[in-house]
């Protein structure tokens, strides 16, 4: 299985202030998968940006970074009054799975015990491993891993426990996929995606290159 990118209009874990002219200037471009968080933006904005990317044609995603059961669910709602086809992150709580099901939103939930900014995944890969389990038996579409986060203990190890338990084609890698490298152990770990923000504004792939030209290399990688 070839991983396919969500590409994230954020950067260290905000929504860039010029997102809307970052999209239009690689809509044009092969990658159907994008999105932003729910913060960094006022509300009229997103509304305005998911639309427009609705527009173009492309599946629409938005990243929730809250613990709280209100945090959660407020999320789900922006989700929906944004336009959003999937609500990603947040903790599975029965109501965001309620809210999520009644307004025909794909949600696909942390899995494992997160918490903090930039978020940290603990405990040990069986527990991850049932929590993941018991979001699909919710009814999740998938499930967020913040695999390269995971503080205590290996990563890949990680990702393939849960690739094996739920299936390749529920499991996005949320952060942290930064380099060739990275790239290399997602696809051999057999995930179906995963989302890319600050390695395209940062220019990890071609220095001093715009978002467009990082972009671009990271679609031909995949591609190969």
């Amino acid at each position: 299985m070839k991983p396919e990118i969500i590409i994230m209009l954020t950067n260290n874990d905000i929504t860039v202030k010029n997102a809307e002219e970052v999209f239009e200037s690689c809509k044009d471009l092969p990658a159907k998968k994008w999105g932003f968080k729910d913060v960094g933006l006022p509300k009229d904005e997103m509304i305005k940006l998911a639309a427009k990317m609705k527009e173009a044609g492309k599946e629409t995603y938005i990243e929730v970074v809250t613990y709280t059961e209100e945090g959660c669910l407020e999320g789900a709602k922006l989700a929906y009054e944004c336009g959003f086809d999937y609500l990603t992150g947040a903790l599975p709580f029965d109501s965001v799975f309620e809210y999520a099901k009644e307004h025909n939103l794909k949600y696909s939930p942390f899995c494992g015990k997160v918490g903090g900014s930039p978020v940290e995944l603990t405990g040990s890969i069986d527990e991850i491993v049932s929590s993941a389990k018991e979001c699909i038996e919710k009814g999740a579409d998938g499930v967020d891993l913040t695999a390269y986060r995971y503080a205590d203990g290996n990563p890949i190890e990680l990702t393939k426990a849960i690739v094996d338990a739920i299936g390749a084609d529920k499991v996005c890698i949320a952060g942290s996929v930064g380099n060739e490298e990275r790239m290399n152990q997602m696809k051999d770990a057999g995930v179906a995606e995963y989302t890319m923000g600050s390695a395209l504004f940062n220019a990890n792939f071609v220095e001093g290159g715009t978002f467009r030209e990082n972009l671009e290399y990271v679609l031909n990688y995949l591609s190969k």
